[in-house]
C-alpha cells in the first residue's frame, strides 16, 4: 500500500481498533483538528509495530512524530483542558519527539493544565541534565504509576538512575515493562535490564531477562544490542550457563537468527580460549541448514577449537579447507593466526631450538647463584648487581657464615671418626 494511503488509514483511526469512530476521526482530520491524544495512539501503534518486527513502519514513525509536533504547536491552548491531550504532549516528548515543543507548550500554559514539576523535570532530562532531577522524576514515577504517562516516567527514571545506581534502575525498568507489555516501553526496559545484569555479572537475572527478550523482541531493530550482551554473558559464564540455558533462550528464534548467534558465540569463545563452548556453538550452527558462508564459518571456528587437542592435524585440514571467499578479512586473519600457532605446535624441535644466547646462560653448577642486588645503604642508592661466580667456582660466603659451616663440618668428621673406631674395636 502506498505511504499516503497508510497515513490516511492511521490518521483515520484504524490503528486504534475503534471502527465506529472512523467517520468522525476522518472528518476531524479533514478539518485539521484531530485530537493530539488520538494521533498519539497512532504513533504508539507504529512504534510498537517497529519493535515487533515491522521495520517498514519506521518511515511512518518519522512522519507521525512530525505531524504530531505540528499539531501540538498550532493547537489552541484550550485543547489542553482535556487531560488526555496533556498526557499526549508529555508522552510525545518522551517518545522521541521534539523537546523544544514541550518547552513551547509549558511556556504558554497560563491555565495550569500541565503539571509544572513533570514539565520541568522532563525538560532537564531531555536536555541531558536528568541527574539534576533524578529524585523528582523517581517520585513522579511512583505518583503517576497508574496513569497513562506512568510507564514512560518509569522508563525515564530508570534511564536517569542507571548512571549512579544500575541495580536500582532495574526496579523502574521492571515496573515499566510490567505496566506496558508488548510495547516499545517493554522492549527498551528489557534490553537495558539485560545490559545492566550482564555488566554486573548477575548471571541468573541476566539469563532471565535475555530469555524474555529473545522470545518477545528478537525482530526488533535494536536486537543486535541484545545479541552482543547475550554472547558476552554466555562466553564469560559458560559452565554456570549450560547448553540447556542457551537452547532455552534461543528456541523461539527462527533458524537464521539462531545460527547467527551461535556463530557469534563460537567466534567469541574461540578467541577467549573457551574451546568446549566454541565446538558446541559451531556444531549447533552447522546443524542449522543455511547458505555456504555460515557453514564455512562454523567449520572454521570448530576447527580452531580443536587445535589444542590431539587431532590437531585434522583441525588444521578443516580450517584450511574453508574457502577464502567465505571469510571476512578479520576471519581470514584469525585463521592465519591459528595456522601459525598450529605450525609451532607440530614442528619438531631441532638442536638450535634448545640453544640459548651465551650471555643468558647460567653456570651449570650446584653452587652457582643468580645476579641479584644485595641490600646496602639505600640512602646512597640501590646497590649494583653483584658479579656472579664463574662456571666451576664456588660462591664466596660471608666469613662468619663460612666459619660456622667449617665448624659444623669438623664436628661431623669427628663423629665419623668415632663411629669408625667403634666398628673397628668390634
Amino acid at each position: 500500500m502506498a505511504l499516503k494511503g497508510i497515513r490516511r488509514l492511521l490518521l483515520a483511526g484504524l490503528v486504534v481498533g475503534a471502527s465506529s469512530a472512523i467517520p468522525a476521526l476522518a472528518q476531524q482530520q479533514d478539518r485539521g483538528d484531530l485530537a493530539p491524544y488520538a494521533m498519539l495512539r497512532s504513533l504508539q501503534f507504529v512504534q510498537d509495530s517497529v519493535v515487533l518486527g515491522d521495520h517498514s513502519a519506521a518511515e511512518m514513525q518519522r512522519y507521525m512524530l512530525a505531524t504530531i509536533d505540528q499539531r501540538l504547536r498550532t493547537a489552541d491552548p484550550s485543547i489542553f483542558e482535556d487531560p488526555r491531550n496533556v498526557d499526549a504532549a508529555l508522552v510525545y516528548a518522551m517518545s522521541g519527539g521534539n523537546p523544544a515543543t514541550l518547552e513551547f507548550l509549558a511556556s504558554r500554559d497560563v491555565a495550569g493544565n500541565f503539571d509544572n514539576r513533570v514539565a520541568d523535570a522532563l525538560r532537564k532530562y531531555l536536555s541531558g541534565k536528568g541527574t539534576l532531577a533524578a529524585k523528582t522524576i523517581a517520585d513522579m514515577a511512583v505518583e503517576y504509576r497508574d496513569e497513562k504517562i506512568g510507564p514512560y516516567l518509569s522508563l525515564v527514571s530508570g534511564n536517569v538512575a542507571i548512571t549512579k545506581d544500575p541495580k536500582g534502575a532495574l526496579v523502574y525498568y521492571d515496573w515499566a515493562r510490567l505496566t506496558a507489555p508488548g510495547t516499545i516501553i517493554e522492549e527498551a526496559a528489557l534490553r537495558r535490564s539485560v545490559a545492566i545484569t550482564v555488566e554486573a555479572n548477575m548471571v541468573p537475572q541476566a539469563l532471565s531477562y535475555s530469555t524474555k527478550y529473545a522470545r518477545r523482541f528478537i525482530h526488533s531493530p535494536y536486537a543486535s544490542q541484545f545479541a552482543d550482551f547475550f554472547v558476552q554473558l554466555t562466553v564469560a559464564h559458560f559452565g554456570e550457563i549450560t547448553e540447556d540455558n542457551i537452547d532455552g533462550a534461543l528456541e523461539f528464534m527462527d533458524a537464521d537468527r539462531r545460527r547467527e548467534i551461535f556463530l557469534r558465540i563460537a567466534r567469541a569463545a574461540t578467541i577467549a580460549g573457551k574451546n568446549e563452548l566454541a565446538r558446541l556453538a559451531s556444531a549447533k550452527a552447522e546443524e542449522l541448514k543455511g547458505s555456504p558462508t555460515p557453514a564455512a564459518l562454523a567449520k572454521l571456528y570448530g576447527g580452531m577449537a580443536d587445535i589444542p587437542t590431539k587431532d590437531i592435524s585434522t583441525a588444521m585440514q578443516a580450517i584450511s579447507n574453508v574457502p577464502d571467499e567465505a571469510l571476512s578479512p578479520r576471519d581470514r586473519a584469525l585463521r592465519q593466526a591459528a595456522k601459525t600457532i598450529a605450525d609451532q605446535v607440530v614442528t619438531l624441535p631441532t638442536a638450535e631450538s634448545f640453544a640459548q644466547e651465551k650471555r643468558s646462560n647460567m653456570p651449570n653448577t650446584v653452587d652457582a647463584k643468580p645476579k641479584v642486588a644485595l641490600p646496602r645503604n639505600e640512602i646512597a642508592g640501590s646497590a649494583p648487581a653483584a658479579e656472579g661466580p664463574q662456571a666451576g667456582t664456588a660462591a664466596k660466603f660471608d666469613p662468619a657464615f663460612q666459619t660456622y659451616v667449617d665448624s659444623g663440618r669438623s664436628k661431623l668428621n669427628a663423629i665419623d671418626d668415632m663411629l669408625k673406631e667403634e666398628r673397628a674395636s668390634k
